[in-house]
């Protein structure tokens, strides 16, 4: 199982919320660099990163921020937040995603992120399914649709998708545990999904568990931003 560490980008600095709620927002670090080293250092490979003004602008916001981490570090990067339109996506892949995940675009407008994956290929596109009460959540978690989640992804499933990054919004940033038994479920019905965790890890037991799920990948944030886990517990986990 891949651990990825994230980052999310609130004018430039690197922060934490509680549940997607903007007013909860706590600053870690003024440098996302930074942080993004000590993980390279530590021997991890990936990183999520997510424009959380992007997502709330509804465009690509902080290309610069991902320009910098993916030029001055080899880390792998996922990229997330506000890519709505192919010059969000031009630019994301520009400033050296390695990925894109699309999670609003994907509900709005299916046709568009369907192009996407046949552009692209499904090796560049994540598929983000993200859910309150098991109904898809968009728009920076500001909405939720009427679309649920397991039939959501099974339709993507069918248009060409591997990987998802699925986040149960109920327990991210609150350290409670993820949703194991959401995580269960679509795995039980889709047994060849890249199926990546996201949200409520809080320990090394929660990504043992994840790990005997049998996930592609989980991710973890305010875990390593709260000292509940090292970076070198983490870059241990598949040892």
């Amino acid at each position: 199982m891949r651990i990825i560490p994230a980052i999310d980008i609130i004018e430039g600095k690197c922060v934490r919320l509680s549940k997607g709620d903007y007013d909860t927002k706590k600053i870690y670090n003024e440098d996302p660099l930074e942080v993004a080293q000590q993980f390279e250092d530590a021997g991890l490979q990936f990183l999520h990163l997510v424009d959380l003004d992007g997502a709330k602008a509804k465009h690509i916001v902080n290309w610069k921020v991902l320009e910098n981490l993916a030029t001055r570090t080899n880390l792998r990067i996922d990229f997330g937040g506000g890519i709505k339109s192919d010059e969000d996506l031009k630019i994301a892949f520009e400033s050296g995603a390695r990925q894109i995940t699309g999670g609003s675009i994907a509900v709005k407008e299916p046709l568009k992120f369907t192009s996407w994956i046949t552009a692209y290929g499904s090796d560049k596109i994540i598929l983000g399914a993200d859910a309150m009460d098991g109904k898809i959540a968009v728009s920076g978690w500001q909405e939720e649709s009427d679309q649920e989640i397991g039939t959501f992804i099974e339709d993507y499933v069918e248009k060409g998708i591997q990987y998802v990054i699925s986040t149960d919004i109920s327990k991210d940033g609150m350290l409670e545990g993820p949703s194991f038994e959401l995580y269960e479920s679509i795995q039980s019905k889709l047994t060849e999904l890249k199926l990546i965790a996201s949200g409520g890890v809080s320990s090394m037991d929660d990504l043992h568990k994840l790990k005997e799920q049998g996930l592609e990948g989980a991710i973890v944030g305010k875990a390593i931003y709260e000292n509940r886990v090292t970076l070198k517990d983490l870059s241990e986990i598949n040892a």
